[in-house]
């Protein structure tokens, strides 16, 4: 009797959170400086910049996959077209050609 009562909890708070865990933040609604702490407090987030439009933002280089390389990154808010909230990772080297 006590694992099913686990179980149904357990179920719940899953069913509850998920709605939660699907929600992204989208910049075109944000402040500029809100969506620049975002990035700073999280160190890396997912963003949206549009309809079904969205990737990864982060606060620098150490949060870059190996062999990956920090770029600035400019997205529109909500009060600046070209906000800088941090940077994203790219597999190409700066300074390459």
């Amino acid at each position: 009797m006590k694992a099913s009562r686990t179980v149904a909890i357990i179920t719940l708070l899953a069913a509850t959170a998920a709605p939660a865990l699907a929600q992204r933040a989208t910049t075109p609604a944000m402040a500029c400086g809100a969506a620049a702490r975002l990035v700073a407090q999280h160190g890396a987030v997912v963003l949206g910049t549009g309809p079904d439009i969205y990737d990864r933002y982060v606060v620098n280089e150490s949060f870059c996959p190996t062999g990956y390389y920090a770029r600035p990154a400019f997205l529109p808010t909500r009060d600046n077209p070209q906000c800088f909230v941090g940077y994203y990772c790219s597999g190409i080297p700066p300074f390459s050609r």
